[in-house]
């Protein structure tokens, strides 16, 4: 099943001699099961394509679907909906509550969606563990480091039911070895039949993904599948 659509979708900002072409003419579908790595260098549009992807930003022109259904169609209470049920976001900047504790706002959408709240609480509890925060749940994200605030983020993504997963740079504030933890809960969730789509400029992280997909200037330039990493990468690890 396709989860994700894109059709010839084109984004511009500005007009006339200062009109940007964020994204142009852009087709891309991203199945159940299947995660996608788009790379391209700083302003190729990567960004842009993910918020155009979650709903969060609107095209000048094309077609996104999510899940079959064309989001042009979609109210913006429906569109709300369709984020909070279907859509797990990382934002780069994380976007985390500052009031609300690392399990708080791991636990949030769920109850937003109707979850009771102890169920939602030990859900968020179960992620925070396999991303190594357990210790660190009923901590606020201001004592956090940037690190840990950034897996919170990304628990808070996966937690649940969602369908489509979107991250932007979710390893960007992270060593190597909570990176690769990262994405092996990434690919975990996709292998459930999640479908992912990441934007990385890791190479090796990249590697973890099922296609990999090129952009620069706003144009998918190549796209690759890249070969099986080390089978070492997929065997469990503890980190701190």
């Amino acid at each position: 099943m396709t989860l994700l659509e894109l059709r010839h979708v084109s984004k511009h900002y500005g007009e006339g001699a200062t009109q940007v072409h964020a994204l142009r003419n852009i087709d891309l579908t991203v199945d159940a099961g299947q995660l996608v790595a788009v790379m391209g260098p700083s302003g190729s549009g990567k960004s842009t394509l993910l918020t155009i992807a979650g709903s969060l930003e609107e095209p000048t022109s094309g077609d996104v679907l999510v899940a079959g259904e064309p989001l042009a169609a979609m109210s913006p209470n429906e569109r709300a909906r369709l984020r909070r049920r279907t859509i797990g976001y990382v934002f780069q900047d994380f976007n985390l509550l500052a009031g609300l504790t690392a399990a708080e706002n791991v636990s949030l959408p769920l109850e937003l969606d109707g979850v009771p709240a102890k169920t939602a609480h030990v859900a968020a509890l179960r992620v925070l563990e396999e991303l190594g925060l357990a210790e660190r749940a009923e901590r606020f994200p201001d004592e956090l480091s940037g690190g840990e605030r950034q897996r919170v983020a990304i628990a808070r993504a996966i937690v649940g039911e969602r369908s489509l997963l979107l991250a932007d740079e979710p390893s960007g504030a992270l060593d190597s070895a909570n990176g690769e933890a990262v994405m092996r809960l990434i690919r975990g969730a996709c292998q459930r039949g999640v479908a992912g789509v990441v934007v990385t400029h890791d190479a090796q992280l990249a590697s973890w993904a099922d296609r990999v997909v090129f952009l620069r200037d706003g144009t998918i330039v190549d796209q690759t599948t890249p070969p099986p990493g080390p089978e070492s990468l997929l065997a469990p690890t503890h980190t701190r």
